[in-house]
């Protein structure tokens, strides 16, 4: 098997909606680059999430981190400005029909790993709410070996 390509990508945004459209599109572009097209909807919907959450419920800047270990492993995380814990997820079926909450239970559902953890990485005290996507290792040789 060969050697899983790594990489680290972290995009700085404002308070603002519109931010996770920028997010969402600039992760789609960022994995379908590395030949991860596969992960591209699943990743889209978890950055979605996490990145709304992050604007919706702090006062400041926020971030979507998005990277690939050497074991090949996608891990998405929004920073915030917030470093008290999110709120415990619901189970999916108790918030379908709800207009909030629905965020970390879609996370939860989508996922086998997630978290969080506190983090003054960009300079403020605030948190990573994180998910994990497993390797796709078989795809991304087959894509490395047509390019």
């Amino acid at each position: 098997m060969p050697e899983i390509e790594t990489w680290d990508y972290t995009l700085y945004i404002p308070n603002d909606l519109r931010a996770v459209t920028v997010c969402r599109r600039t992760l789609r572009l960022i994995l379908t680059m590395h030949g991860l097209i596969g992960l591209v909807d699943t990743a889209e919907l978890l950055a979605t999430e996490l990145v709304s959450n992050a604007v919706r419920h702090t006062k400041g800047p926020a971030a979507l981190r998005v990277r690939r270990t050497p074991e090949g492993v996608v891990w998405i995380g929004a920073w915030d400005t917030d470093p008290a814990p999110p709120e415990p997820p619901r189970a999916l079926d108790q918030v379908t029909e709800l207009e909030d909450g629905r965020g970390l239970a879609l996370v939860r559902a989508c996922t086998e790993v997630w978290g969080w953890r506190p983090s003054a990485r960009f300079g403020d005290r605030g948190k990573y709410v994180w998910c994990e996507l497993p390797p796709v290792q078989l795809v991304d040789h087959v894509l490395r070996k047509e390019s």
